[in-house]
């Protein structure tokens, strides 16, 4: 039995401060990874209702814009407190809904528990400059004028969120929104609802006006464009697949609206010929495995050094073969299930066009047993550089490992695809791991590190396809605000 799930197992929407059914009744099951089994119920939201929960923003938009910077961080700090309490229940519930490990769901809670404290610090950082008037030849006058800017709220805020980090990743896209004076629309993924579902009884709980945060639920291809298309929404912030993020960029920027979008990725993790083994192969398998490679920021391709290539190969699959892969909710499972079963016949599909492309499956390559979604930690080696695993974002417990001669190869190799998220180099050399890292297109290079680190703090985000814009609290309230000049003539 899993604390937490709403009565009778069916989840309600949350539009202007009201729980309601789907008015079409329409629902959708919410499978445990872990069991194949069903957890409860999804809301299924129309386009009218995912217009309504804009409307619902859009009333309260002003009000919650001059609604005094203390409160919105006292109210957001309460969030926080009440979420801490809560630990266990939404650690359980995000491990039940989409298959992650409870020492990591636990982790995860935390993390967004820090994010709503973080979110209520910065906006005492939240303001703008002045400038010496004096200072500009023209317009006449200048010499008795005041300069400065204030940065006002955007607007109503649209916030889709993917399944991997039901909870964290809604927290960094709601808490710099209410802490900018936004009212938000959460549309979070339909395969785990209810961690969302959850979050906004706290919300309610702690007394944030109806309509400052509202949580609808259904496809993108009706609630999501309606919520992108509203002539109410000045902003929309995603995270998901990039096809999907290239879309919503292009509806939005129909109507000049805002987007910050954080999208794939094929992170390289990049081994020089002087690195230690004995620290970079723990640290490829942390990269690669943790939550069963469903995460953004995932070592997908690893790039090692011909002269060392095969015994890093050798090690890896060995400790692939030795993470415990169980169900989500046991305190030692190391490696859970994906996300579904459509999740694991694409891994299949993966691996079988790398061995016939020439790859050489070393550790795992088949689905494991069970009636949940798993599929066991892989380990490939002499990858070619045509082989889909290391071209598409792979979203699983693949490693695929590719072979370079020297710096000029790894480099070339690391850019040649058009995502450029994060990146790990490993060497004994510090300058010589700089130098390779300004020449990584990505937007953040971890030297002796994994690909998938985040300090929730500080920017965050891609360049070429996997991203526009910086995620981060301090970044993103700038993002979801608008920079105003004012002028004061004293003569």
């Amino acid at each position: 039995m899993i604390d937490g799930l709403p009565a009778g197992r069916k989840g309600r929407l949350f539009i202007g401060g009201e729980w309601r059914p789907p008015t079409g009744g329409a629902y959708v099951p919410v499978v445990d990874p872990s069991t194949g089994q069903p957890l409860g119920e999804a809301p299924v939201a129309s386009a009218e209702e995912a217009r309504a929960a804009v409307d619902a923003a859009a009333d309260v938009e002003e009000r919650w814009g001059e609604v005094p910077g203390h409160e919105r961080a006292r109210l957001l700090r309460a969030v926080a407190a009440r979420l801490e309490s809560d630990r266990e229940t939404m650690a359980r519930l995000i491990a039940s809904e989409v298959g992650k490990p409870i020492v990591e769901a636990r982790v995860e809670v935390d993390r967004a528990v820090g994010v709503y404290r973080l979110a209520a610090e910065e906006i005492r950082h939240l303001g703008g400059e002045s400038f010496p008037a004096d200072a500009y030849e023209r317009p006449a006058g200048n010499e008795q004028r005041f300069l400065f800017t204030v940065r006002d709220p955007i607007g109503v805020v649209v916030a889709i969120g993917p399944f991997n980090f039901p909870l964290n990743l809604l927290a960094h896209k709601i808490a710099p929104a209410l802490a900018a004076g936004n009212p938000v629309v959460a549309k979070p993924t339909s395969a785990a609802p209810f961690t969302a579902l959850r979050l906004a009884e706290h919300f309610a709980a702690v007394g944030l006006p109806a309509g400052a945060l509202n949580v609808v639920v259904g496809p993108g291809r009706t609630v999501g464009d309606a919520l992108v298309e509203h002539p109410r929404t000045r902003l929309v912030t995603f995270t998901g697949s990039t096809d999907v993020g290239k879309g919503i960029a292009e509806r939005a920027g129909r109507h000049a609206k805002r987007v910050i979008l954080e999208m794939g990725g094929m992170d390289p993790f990049i081994v020089l010929d002087d690195a230690p083994l004995d620290l970079v192969v723990p640290a490829a398998a942390r990269g690669v495995f943790s939550y069963s490679g469903q995460v953004c920021t995932a070592s997908k391709r690893l790039l090692v050094q011909a002269s060392i290539a095969e015994k890093f190969a050798h090690a890896l699959a060995e400790r692939a073969r030795a993470l415990r892969v169980g169900p989500a909710l046991e305190e030692t499972t190391e490696v859970g299930p994906l996300i579904d079963a459509a999740a694991v016949a694409r891994m299949e599909g993966l691996v079988a066009e790398a061995r016939g492309a020439g790859a050489h499956v070393l550790a795992g390559g088949s689905r494991s047993g069970g009636p949940g979604s798993f599929f066991a930690p892989t380990v490939l080696d002499d990858v070619p550089p045509e082989a889909r695993v290391v071209r598409e974002e792979p979203f699983g417990p693949i490693a695929p490992i590719l072979r370079f001669t020297d710096v000029d190869d790894a480099v070339r190799i690391a850019n040649s695809t058009p995502y450029g998220l994060q990146a790990a180099v490993y060497t004994r050399d510090i300058a010589r791991g700089f130098r390779l890292a300004k020449r990584i297109r990505a937007g953040g290079v971890h030297l002796n590190d994994p690909t998938n680190l985040r300090w929730d703090a500080l920017p965050f985000g891609g360049v070429k396809e996997s991203g526009l814009g910086r995620e981060g609290l301090r970044y993103a309230m700038q993002e979801m605000t608008e920079v105003k000049l004012i002028s004061v003539n004293y003569a």
